[in-house]
């Protein structure tokens, strides 16, 4: 990163499948627990896959000032407003109005929201003449745009969110918004940094948030057989580096962080969590859907952010410590991105990656998709204050040629103080983030 200002975290929330709370979750994560169950939030009785990490029993309404204000925002913006406050309350920030507004912005990594298909399909079937055996065109017309006009379409929309975490707190700074796929908001939180460096706010609200658990989003990756077809053991169908391994699971919810000045923070004796200090971003430039099978695309982006954070990641610490002691991975379940991240932090670290514990929690809360990386960032900050890695669960039958520290089953302790977060997102966008303690 630019040596102008360094950065650091002063707030972090969540809102997840498996709770929605900062500490609750990390309790549950660090016990290698997980809530992967059967989809009930549509039929899915006939799909191949039939299950997966749903957030339950989440009321929004209980994170924001008045709730009027938001009308009907989509699950998305439900989850966002939630990790959001977490992540501000956190801070310390308080009242904004004792603060410079116009020096705090947003930058979020989140997807489209879900459409209320359910009362399109009560447009429609309005619409029918049965008697008649055709639809009255006009009436269905009228029903269609009343449904896109209301809470349909406007609240769907990626920037959405966003739009209202600043209208929650009263930001006005720069608000921006990034839909790349799997690695978003490590890309969002990334770039976050990188505005306050270039001098356009004090202080950024970053992470991202997403759901896709409805009837397209798990029709599209089924298609893609990107998904495990395990229905008849959900909880231990997310098998990352597992030779069983046979897709992931979907989960959805968000991620947020608060992140400032380093002068920022200490002149308001802020808690700081931790420094990021470098990040990477890159393209593959190969397919859309498959990564370059040599990990070109992960590899330069982890080189990339190392250099920007002044670490070589072949040399040893004083003590003897890797540089790094804690990697997030992807680690999504697939065949072939659990094999090219392996191979890819191979390539960066030499000698040295079998000595570095890598993780990935989405084999206890599914893929969240767009919020994916931002929750695993803060997963690196809780490793940072605690010095206890979570596990990779369900790894019973390790893959033979997957040979790094994957942590499995079982949570260790371990002294970290610089982690590394990897994305990687259909398209071939790769993004790493370098987080260390202060």
């Amino acid at each position: 990163m630019s040596k102008r200002s360094r950065i650091v975290v002063t707030g972090a929330g969540w809102v997840t499948p498996m709770g929605h709370d900062l500490e609750s979750v990390w309790t549950r994560l660090l016990a290698g627990e997980t809530d992967v169950a059967t989809i009930d939030r549509f039929d899915a009785s006939t799909f191949p896959t039939t299950f997966a990490s749903q957030v339950r029993n989440y009321d929004w309404t209980g994170f924001v000032d008045d709730a009027a204000l938001h009308g009907h925002p989509g699950k998305h913006t439900q989850f966002a407003l939630g990790a959001a406050r977490q992540a501000w309350d956190a801070s310390g920030l308080g009242d904004v109005s004792t603060l410079n507004r116009h020096r705090i912005g947003i930058y979020l990594g989140a997807g489209e929201g879900v459409l209320d298909f359910t009362s399109y399909q009560r447009a429609s079937l309005a619409a029918w003449q049965e008697d008649a055996g055709v639809v009255d065109t006009v009436q269905w017309g009228d029903a269609a745009s009343r449904f896109l006009d209301g809470i349909g379409e406007v609240e769907q929309e990626p920037n959405m969110p966003a739009s209202h975490i600043s209208r929650e707190f009263g930001l006005r700074g720069p608000v921006y918004n990034c839909l790349t796929a799997c690695a978003a908001s490590t890309q969002a939180i990334g770039e976050a940094a990188s505005i306050i460096q270039r001098g356009d706010a004090d202080v950024m609200v970053s992470g991202g948030t997403h759901t896709m658990l409805h009837v397209l989003g798990v029709t599209g990756f089924n298609r893609l057989t990107a998904m495990s077809t395990r229905n008849d053991s959900p909880t231990t169908a997310s098998r990352p580096f597992s030779r069983s391994r046979d897709g992931f699971v979907m989960g959805e919810g968000s991620g947020i962080i608060v992140m400032e000045t380093l002068e920022h923070a200490e002149a308001r004796g802020a808690n700081i969590l931790g420094e990021i200090r470098g990040f990477g971003s890159t393209a593959d430039a190969y397919r859309i859907t498959d990564m370059h099978p040599e990990g070109r695309g992960p590899g330069d982006a982890i080189s990339q952010a190392l250099e920007h954070a002044g670490i070589d990641p072949e040399s040893r610490l004083d003590d003897g410590r890797p540089p790094v002691q804690y990697i997030s991975a992807h680690g999504t379940s697939t065949s072939e991105n659990d094999s090219i991240e392996t191979r890819a932090v191979k390539r960066v670290f030499g000698d040295l990656a079998p000595e570095i514990p890598m993780t990935s929690i989405k084999s206890m809360m599914g893929h969240l998709i767009c919020a994916a990386g931002a929750v695993e960032f803060i997963t690196c900050l809780m490793i940072l204050r605690d010095h206890v890695i979570p596990p990779t669960i369900n790894l019973q039958d390790p893959d033979p040629e997957l040979d790094l520290d994957y942590v499995p089953n079982v949570k260790r302790e371990a002294q970290v103080d610089t982690c590394l977060s990897n994305s990687f997102g259909f398209g071939g966008q790769n993004d790493t983030l370098v987080v260390s303690r202060f």
